[in-house]
């Protein structure tokens, strides 16, 4: 994510060696060496994070921070000085300044305070604009992680050719919802989506649920029932959990897939259907089919394009989209108005290892939404299992 920075500065040599830092650095610099300067470059949106120092040419820098405390979208404001007091740090803090740096200045402190603003930056954009253009494809949130960009890519693709795809990855990482993108930016997009999570269906019914059954079939069957590989003909049949299919029904799958006909429990009758087939498993299906418990001709069937969503630990640097992406869900559900994070809220879950991964983080902000005094999400608003870590 591309970041620019307002130094203001009033000494010149200073200002020019953290400009020049910065730049380096890659980020886009403005400068400013007077508050009016200062106030007038903020007025324009010179500078996505704001580097204050508190001595100008006689000048208050404190003055910006409580002129701009009612700003919808007032940006992060690293306070910075040489005759700094606990008195003036805990005055800037109050007053939302996002850090508070001694000079002369530890380079690598910036750094790390820049990086906590960009958080709160990189929020504040996903709140603002949530990708439009990504919104009309799928109700998720990339991020800027590598291996979930290139996980996004090959789901392109697989939408484009119709092919089978398979999802795995731990539970609560998505895998449901990446489904749902690849259905909604395909040439499938207009035909059905049917999802079916197997380990919530008794190995009995599974079969009927999938594939229909004539009437009589069974004890129960008092008529005849289409199953969901017929009802989502044309569009894409999602399978939820498929490492608790029974091997007797996989080879079924397996042959309605290769043949793309299936017959109905208790039919004759070949059923002919045109549809793409995903599946998800948060279980090693390899270790699986060592075992005997999964069939090894299904599973590269399946996975012509395989996809693997990583856990949250491993992709923290998203987690400020993530949770800007929430609380603009539950603004639009709940009718609330919550517009940021606290940084040290922020710094918390982004601390916290997730083992719920991003659905425990929308469970949490949710929750945190519930209990916040007013527009700001603090740290006393998060689950204590956050907190205690």
């Amino acid at each position: 994510m591309s970041l620019s920075v307002l130094v203001v500065e009033d000494e010149d040599n200073a200002r020019s060696f953290v400009s020049t830092f910065l730049k380096k650095k890659g980020y886009e610099v403005f400068e400013a060496s007077t508050l009016d300067e200062a106030r007038e470059r903020v007025k324009k949106g010179d500078g996505d994070v704001v580097l204050l120092d508190v001595q100008l040419h006689g000048e208050y820098g404190l003055n910006l921070l409580y002129e701009t405390a009612m700003m919808p979208a007032r940006p992060p404001i690293i306070v910075i000085t040489g005759f700094g007091s606990i008195d003036m740090a805990v005055d800037a803090m109050k007053n939302g300044a996002t850090d508070f740096l001694q000079k002369p200045l530890d380079m690598s402190q910036l750094e790390k305070s820049l990086q906590r603003a960009r958080e709160i930056v990189a929020m504040r954009r996903e709140l603002e604009h949530y990708r439009e253009a990504q919104m009309q494809k799928g109700n998720f949130v990339i991020g800027t992680n590598e291996v979930v960009k290139n996980t996004v890519q090959q789901a392109l693709v697989a939408s484009e050719k119709q092919v089978s795809v398979l999802i795995t990855g731990e539970t609560g990482t998505g895998k449901d919802v990446i489904a749902k993108y690849i259905h909604s930016i395909g040439p499938r997009a207009t035909k059905p989506f049917i999802s079916i999570n197997c380990a919530a269906i008794q190995s009995t019914m599974l079969e009927s649920e999938l594939f229909g059954h004539e009437a009589g079939a069974f004890t129960s069957a008092d008529r005849k029932k289409p199953g969901l590989m017929e009802i989502a003909d044309g569009g894409v049949l999602f399978l939820n959990e498929i490492a608790s299919m029974p091997v007797d029904i996989q080879a079924k799958l397996l042959t309605a897939i290769e043949t793309h006909t299936f017959r109905r429990v208790g039919g004759t009758a070949l059923i002919k259907v045109d549809v793409q087939i995903i599946a998800a498993s948060n279980r090693n299906l390899k270790e699986m089919i060592k075992k005997g418990d999964f069939r090894e001709d299904l599973y590269y069937r399946l996975k012509v394009v395989d996809l693997d969503m990583p856990p949250l630990r491993e992709r923290k640097e998203d987690i400020p989209e993530l949770v800007g992406f929430f609380i603009r869900e539950n603004n639009a559900r709940q009718g609330m108005n919550v517009v940021e994070v606290s940084p040290k809220a922020m710094e918390v879950m982004q601390q916290y290892s997730w083992p719920g991964n991003i659905r425990e983080l929308s469970n949490a902000i949710e929750r945190a939404m519930l209990f916040c005094d007013g527009m700001t999400i603090n740290l006393a608003d998060l689950p204590k299992d956050l907190t205690s870590t």
